[in-house]
């Protein structure tokens, strides 16, 4: 196919990547305006393609009545599209207050090579965590929202469902709590390498224990709601990660469902969770997920890597399969030596 020109270093203008229509992308060109009291203008470095999210935008599964909802901080147009989407950016400020200047930040921006935003959207990125690995901060994120939704106890038996990007990062993060037991279930034996790295038990949804107190859901398939709901004890619940897009989902609650009283309940990352909302903002909940990735082991998440102009092919592959990446890093032009 034939890419537009290069992103610009013209600091008037930036290169952005647009979900043009269904299955469809591309780069664009924008004015990039120049930053004004408050706001910052960031040189990105790596972007992260959240494959279960940004393929139900690519796709066009943005259920119209949650549209709204479910725009990210920084999105441009509309569902389905045109729309720029995106949440996972890191960057250096170039223009901006002078404690800024330098400073690598992560920001829930889409994916494009230079951005003016208001420095309440920027994260700083600490010392020990590298500009790569924090492309993972938003990931974390979702996992300590998570965490926080279920409220893990000492000596819990917890599962994990699925061991995609969020369903790792939850296992990840749930390792270093003192649990009875943690088992994170996947299908694809393939994975049992990744997980392992993790540092916990990975096993096939027929060998998963039973009887546990907290089951995380984080396969976005049916099969995978219904085995939660199957390993969950009486009266325990199902915290539900997934998100269907417009799919409809089909659940065996006509079995032991209302019996065993259980409940499945849904964490959103769009708002802090119940248990922290009145003494945590989301700009700390950020800084605590940046600074969980100083542990090398999040490497492991970030399992492909493609430049900037390459976008519109990625997303294509990774829509007909061809690429199959847990998170795949993009690197943009200034990085490319670094």
């Amino acid at each position: 196919m034939t890419f537009p020109q290069p992103p610009s270093k013209n600091a008037q203008t930036a290169m952005a990547y647009w979900t043009v229509g269904p299955c469809q992308g591309e780069l664009r060109s924008e004015d990039l305006p120049a930053p004004a009291q408050g706001q910052a203008q960031v040189r990105a470095l790596y972007s992260g393609v959240s494959r279960g999210t940004e393929l139900v935008v690519h796709e066009a599964h943005v259920p119209p009545r949650v549209a709204k909802k479910m725009r990210a901080p920084h999105q441009t147009g509309d569902f389905p599209a045109p729309v720029k989407f995106g949440y996972l950016s890191v960057g250096v400020v170039e223009e901006g207050p002078d404690d800024w200047i330098g400073r690598n930040v992560f920001c829930l921006h889409p994916h494009q090579d230079r951005y003016v935003v208001p420095l309440t959207s920027l994260t700083r990125i600490p010392d020990g965590v590298p500009a790569r690995r924090a492309v993972l901060t938003g990931i974390a994120e979702i996992a300590v929202n998570a965490l926080w939704e279920a409220g893990p106890r000492l000596g819990d038996r917890i599962a994990v469902v699925g061991a995609g990007l969020v369903g790792g990062m939850t296992a990840a993060l749930l390792r270093s709590f003192p649990l009875e037991r943690l088992q994170l279930v996947e299908t694809d034996p393939g994975k049992r390498g990744f997980v392992e790295s993790l540092g916990v038990e990975c096993v096939l949804p027929e060998n998963a224990k039973q009887d546990c107190d907290i089951v995380f859901h984080c396969s976005a398939t049916d099969e995978g709601l219904a085995r939660s709901l199957q390993l969950a004890g009486d009266e325990a619940e199902v915290i539900e990660l997934s998100w269907y897009g417009d799919r409809k989902v089909s659940l065996p609650l006509g079995e032991d469902f209302h019996a065993r009283r259980l409940s499945i309940r849904a964490s959103q990352v769009g708002v802090v969770a119940r248990s922290r909302r009145h003494r945590r903002t989301s700009s700390e909940r950020l800084d605590l997920a940046v600074s969980l990735l100083r542990d090398p082991v999040f490497d492991a998440f970030l399992t492909g890597e493609s430049q900037f102009e390459e976008l519109p092919d990625v997303f294509q592959a990774l829509e007909n399969g061809e690429l199959d990446d847990l998170c795949r890093v993009i690197n943009y032009p200034a990085t490319r030596k670094a």
